[in-house]
């Protein structure tokens, strides 16, 4: 493990030891912390980490080699062709949920979902709310629709899986004005931006540019969510750190929204913008 690090630490990986574990736990099939109760690693074990190690040090997400990415309470299945969903995105989860507490049956709309992470988790955590998970990229969506049908098979409420543009004007229009929530982790990053190898290289292109100030995709989908929404209902959009006055200004100036107001992740840094559709 000591060796293992080390070369994750001379490769530039953020996480070495964490994810050398990762690795390995992976390899053995074990939970990490069981680790430390093991004295040996079997030949074809070491093999196959060997292997792996390779490829992290070569900046493969970790994600995309154990084939899962942890997400709230529940493990998506992710890959080449689908954005890893992020630890900080678990906090617009959780705004959304606190927003759906003490309505029976809410409409929910996730907007570019991806692993369908935002979608499954409010399906899994409010197992009333009726949720449709918009997805545009044909890779992407596929990965959208597996997971989404383990969750149902796993006993969740099954979320509708739909291919579609998140600021086309066409999109569900038999909810407009009927919808209590819609949230987005929509692409953001400005088109100049230098990225992590992990995340230019590997993260679809489809999923991460938003733009000359990464909010083109933004402008249409703040239409799309006003049409939709009831008045009174909330929407929440995620976004880079850097554009926690831009967005919130956006949202204000498009003259649909009240409350705007923007919210910090676990690291004190700006991360998602949230508002109130007008009567």
């Amino acid at each position: 493990m000591r060796e293992a690090a080390r070369r994750l630490t001379e490769a530039g990986v953020e996480s070495p030891r964490v994810d050398a574990e990762l690795l390995l736990a992976h390899c053995l099939g074990v939970a990490r912390a069981r680790l430390v109760t093991l004295d040996d690693v079997p030949d074809d074990v070491a093999t196959r980490f060997a292997a792996l190690l390779d490829q992290r040090a070569d900046r493969v997400p970790l994600q995309h080699l154990t084939g899962t990415a942890a997400f709230r309470h529940l493990e998506l299945a992710v890959g080449p062709g689908v954005f890893v969903p992020r630890p900080e995105t678990e906090q617009i989860a959780g705004w959304a949920l606190e927003q759906l507490a003490g309505t029976d049956r809410p409409r929910v709309v996730d907007l570019g979902s991806g692993s369908g992470a935002i979608a499954l988790s409010v399906a899994h955590e409010h197992p009333g709310a009726q949720v449709t998970a918009v997805e545009r990229d044909p890779e992407a969506i596929g990965w959208t629709r597996h997971n989404a049908e383990r969750r149902s098979a796993a006993g969740d409420t099954p979320v509708e899986v739909l291919a579609g543009d998140m600021t086309d004007p066409a999109l569900l229009t038999d909810l407009d004005g009927t919808v209590d929530l819609v949230v987005s982790n929509p692409p953001y990053v400005p088109d100049d931006a230098r990225l992590p190898r992990e995340v230019a290289d590997h993260d679809p292109p489809m999923a991460l540019w938003g733009g000359p100030d990464g909010l083109d995709v933004v402008r249409g989908l703040l239409d799309t969510a006003a049409r939709l929404l009831r008045p009174g209902g909330r929407l929440a959009i995620e976004h880079a750190d850097a554009q926690g006055g831009s967005l919130p200004a956006l949202v204000r100036a498009h003259g649909r929204w009240t409350d705007v107001a923007d919210h910090p992740d676990l690291a004190g840094r700006p991360r998602f913008t949230t508002g109130t559709r007008r009567a």
